[in-house]
């Protein structure tokens, strides 16, 4: 990484010694208030070039003409790139499969005449400034013969298919448990409800962009806007049929990504054809309006029915889910699968169907699949406690699963007993009216709302390298990301309370494919994974301590087995007790005056397969409801977390809230919106896409239940990133209907729903 930007993030002088669970402030805070880091569209190269995609508005069709002369005489211009004009691409599907795809054939950007969306690319032009690039863009003509098509999910219902083959991290529902459909018709209590959700997109602070640095060799530096490096350089190496040697990517500062750069954007591919075909440097940039033009969390259909007796115990759980995938790729998520884990139920059906739509193949979202799937649960559980007629939160508390309901596993740890205490404490619940429309502060209704959230706790292999030197300065390094997330700051922290060692004297690096091999970082698993790998080599170093202090100081370490020392405060001591050796005098005594160690983290399997592994959570949410003018606010949140220990609570909160600021933009704002006769997304700029905004966020509280977890990890901790998000969006609905004793099952939960919501229930 030194030789492009030198600028790793480093303690600043005077941190001193920490500890796991200590809040510490990012130490890459600096550099990027400061600008300082350098994301991926900031890179400088000799003679750079500009590229601008060109992308059609037909959703599917053929294309029969390309004009370019236009484009080509405008002053800078270099080339257009087309599936006519380019460098050789591999034709193989399986070329172009990155390493977390799923199962079908990957769309492959310039490769043919086939427009497959709207939102296509179909062009490339490069020249020499940006401003030339863009002009000549707009002067590409491109003739589409159109072809039917389909892109309403909501008019596609009966062409439901099971997934064929596997996307990484999808498991099928399980079989059957029981026979649900007769125990529901045999309840006395029951409910059932249709939920559709929007398609939603991702909108990141930092736009898709790709900067190829290219030498005299031919040897390219790419600086990618992605959450795995080493996925990116695998994709494009491939696609292209480049050796990896003249190829790698790096990501060492991602201004915001959450899902969306797990799997390759075309504008890396594109940014690496026009390096191969001018032999040059080249950048290109998404417009925001260009970041709808891939994939997005997709449009959801989903039916639950429940059923309980009058002791308030569920006797029947039903979860049918349709989601769209695109007619290339089966994109499958795991929706319907929370259904059979959150509460005890002896009879419980599950089911999961894709819709194959002329569109992108969606793609993972923050909490992809829970997002929606514990939305539906938690809203029909909410639903289900007022047909008892008991307190939401008493109604989960009968049903608690101590198990897993259908895989009758323990839980490697589950302490959301603690968040329900912690939370309903927290919000005061015990005030609640149990009637809704009970509150009314001048001309709002006063809702309050609760749901559980639940995400899997994930752990993958890693590699991770370390470097004592001399000067007791330790650089560790995996090809990890940080994608806002703390990385940097977390793994340093977790590598200096393993060596006694201030924060200031470490490093971390990462965000470079060259490195030690990493997953890409999702599914809320970098801390269990790089963590723990960072643990381990750090375990290697410090048995490379003893070695050497045993040589020279026998006496102190006579007997001592690797697990009997430890490094504190800059020396190495035993554990019981005793005197210390200074770390750097011992690396005085190493061969060059360092120690080198290198640890590949492999989950334990056999351990981790006899549990269930996830976080919790228990949100309570107070919404204000004008049923004049179907507003809504959300004034307070109260969100508390079961996710194992929480190595630095600052970096954790700071997670939480950002998944409940989504959540409430979940449920209220976003929503991609489909015009079925073009095929077409029609809001696709922050003018028509909402988004929650400052003024829509209100009082928000986090809570972190004590857990820890040595099965998940050996740090104890699970992943935060997702589970801030997850049961947001579903205590607000919740919310909603303790206001003003309407139910609304769609989202997101716009003032006019609410105003048909109150219509037809008689309320106005």
């Amino acid at each position: 990484m030194s030789e492009v930007d030198p600028r790793v993030p480093v303690a600043a002088p005077g941190t001193g010694h920490v500890r796991k669970g200590q809040p510490l402030t990012r130490i890459d805070g600096p550099a990027k208030v400061q600008g300082q880091a350098r994301y991926a569209a900031e890179f400088p190269a000799p003679d750079l070039a500009y590229g601008v995609v060109v992308n059609t508005a037909v959703a599917r069709g053929t294309i029969v003409a390309i004009d370019l002369d236009a484009a080509l005489a405008v002053e800078g211009v270099l080339e257009v790139l087309t599936h006519q004009r380019r460098p050789r691409m591999r034709a193989g599907r399986v070329f172009h499969k990155d390493l977390i795809a799923p199962g079908g054939k990957p769309f492959r950007p310039l490769y043919d005449e086939h427009v497959v969306y709207s939102g296509q690319p179909v062009a490339l032009v490069v020249a020499t400034s940006f401003e030339a690039a863009r002009r000549a863009a707009m002067l590409v003509r491109v003739e589409v013969a159109p072809e039917p098509h389909e892109t309403s999910l909501r008019a596609n219902l009966d062409k439901g298919h099971s997934p064929k083959g596997i996307k990484f991290g999808y498991k099928p529902p399980p079989k059957e448990k029981g026979d649900a459909s007769a125990a529901w018709h045999n309840a006395p209590f029951r409910m059932q409800a249709t939920f559709y959700a929007e398609a939603q997109h991702h909108n990141p602070m930092e736009l898709f962009a790709t900067t190829v640095v290219r030498d005299a060799q031919g040897c390219m530096v790419v600086h990618d806007k992605t959450q795995g490096s080493q996925n990116s350089r695998w994709y494009a190496s491939h696609a292209l049929g480049i050796p990896k040697s003249r190829l790698s990517v790096r990501n060492a500062f991602v201004g915001g990504a959450f899902g969306s750069g797990l799997r390759p954007n075309y504008a890396l591919l594109l940014a690496v054809m026009a390096s191969e075909y001018l032999d040059r440097s080249v950048r290109v940039v998404l417009t925001r309006q260009q970041m709808f033009t891939f994939g997005h969390r997709p449009e959801t259909w989903q039916q639950i029915r429940l059923s309980a007796n009058a002791q308030g115990q569920l006797q029947s759980i039903e979860h049918d889910v349709l989601t769209e995938t695109s007619r290339a790729e089966d994109y499958t998520e795991v929706v319907a699968n929370w259904s059979g884990q959150l509460y005890a139920c002896e009879n419980i059906r599950l089911s999961h169907k894709l819709v194959d739509l002329d569109r992108f193949t969606p793609m993972d979202m923050r909490a992809p699949g829970a997002a929606h799937g514990v939305h539906a649960l938690e809203v029909a559980i909410d639903a289900m406690a007022c047909e008892v007629g008991m307190d939401p939160l008493a109604f989960r508390l009968v049903n608690y699963a101590e198990v897993h309901p259908i895989e009758d596993k323990p839980f490697s740890s589950k302490a959301l007993r603690e968040c329900f205490a912690l939370g309903a404490e927290r919000f005061n619940w015990s005030q609640r009216p149990p009637a809704p429309r009970a509150t009314k502060i001048g001309t709002e209704y006063v809702g309050w709302g609760m749901s559980t959230g639940t995400w899997d706790a994930l752990q993958m292999f890693a590699r991770a390298k370390a470097v004592l030197d001399a000067q007791g300065r330790l650089r560790v390094s995996s090809a990890a990301s940080d994608i806002g997330t703390g990385t940097y700051t977390v793994m340093a922290q977790i590598a200096a309370d393993a060596m006694g060692l201030p924060l200031e004297h470490v490093t971390f690096e990462l965000g470079d494919s060259t490195l030690p091999v990493a997953p890409v970082q999702g599914g809320s698993a970098h801390v269990a994974t790089i963590g723990s790998a960072i643990e381990g080599v750090c375990d290697k170093l410090r048995a490379g301590l003893l070695k050497l202090a045993k040589r020279h100081h026998g006496e102190l370490f006579s007997g001592c087995k690797d697990d009997d020392v430890e490094c504190v405060e800059g020396g190495l001591r035993r554990k019981a007790g005793g005197a210390s050796v200074p770390i750097i005098e011992l690396m005085a005594l190493a061969k060059d005056g360092k120690l080198r160690a290198s640890h590949l983290l492999l989950p334990n399997q056999r351990e981790q397969s006899k549990y269930a592994r996830a976080t919790h959570s228990a949100v309570f949410c107070e919404v204000r409801v004008d049923e004049a003018l179907g507003t809504i606010r959300v004034t307070r949140v109260v969100s508390a977390i079961a996710a194992g220990r929480i190595i630095n609570p600052m970096a954790a909160r700071s997670q939480i809230l950002g998944g409940v600021v989504w959540g409430i933009s979940h449920a209220l704002h976003e929503g991609t919106h489909d015009d079925p006769r073009l095929g077409r997304f029609m809001n696709h700029d922050f003018a028509e896409y909402h988004l929650a905004v400052n003024a829509d966020i209100h009082e928000i509280d986090v809570l972190f239940a004590d857990e820890d977890d040595r099965v998940v990890s050996r740090l104890g901790a699970k992943g935060v990133g997702e589970i801030g998000l997850v049961g947001v969006s579903a205590a607000i609905a919740n919310a909603i209907h303790h206001a003003v004793g309407v139910r609304i099952y769609d989202t997101p939960i716009t003032p006019d729903k609410v105003m048909a919501g109150l219509a037809h229930s008689g309320a106005i």
